[in-house]
């Protein structure tokens, strides 16, 4: 196993170790101690997975006070562009951001910790997304950032012409109407 740092403190990529054969591969996608012994030790509480097609676009979210979460994403099927923007309060990168592509084919997962928004647009038609979180959610702290804030300008990718967004997804507010991580 690798694991990258980004150009954000804290974020990072991880290369796990993957055996492939003819009969198709195997791998070890989480393990506590291996993976804190590279600085990831967040006690991962909840799975969660999303299914979405090409072009849709999840985010930006997170979760406010108490309710924070560190976040271990990966695709299980399929790929996504995947962002994490800095809103952690007093942070030398705030309203910056940090991507990847995540597919079943890199195996690649990203570490995004507490006080990052999260997002990500879907590259290829049945995406199976999966991710570990090490608070549980609560809908009374879901918190959201535009994801065309023009402050933050993500260069997300448009694999179909046009993004699919939720409702709740395209009225989320911009970087300077929201509270700062503390």
């Amino acid at each position: 196993m690798e694991v990258k740092d980004t150009a954000i403190s804290g974020v990072k990529i991880i290369v796990p170790d993957v055996y492939r054969d003819d009969r198709g591969y195997f791998s070890e996608t989480y393990n506590f101690e291996r993976y804190a012994a590279f600085g990831i030790d967040a006690r991962f509480v909840q799975d969660n997975e999303s299914l979405s097609s090409k072009g849709v676009l999840r985010g930006l979210h997170w979760q406010a006070g108490e309710h924070a979460q560190a976040k271990l994403v990966r695709v299980v099927k399929g790929a996504v562009w995947d962002v994490a923007v800095d809103i952690r309060a007093g942070s030398p990168t705030f309203g910056k951001y940090v991507s990847c592509e995540l597919s079943a084919a890199n195996a690649l997962q990203f570490f995004i910790p507490r006080g990052f928004a999260h997002g990500f647009v879907v590259l290829e038609d049945e995406t199976l997304f999966s991710y570990k979180c090490d608070n549980f959610y609560c809908k009374e702290a879901e918190r959201g950032l535009l994801y065309k804030d023009p402050s933050v300008a993500i260069n997300w990718p448009d694999p179909v012409g046009e993004y699919t967004l939720s409702p709740k997804d395209l009225d989320h507010p911009l970087l300077d109407a929201i509270e700062p991580w503390a």
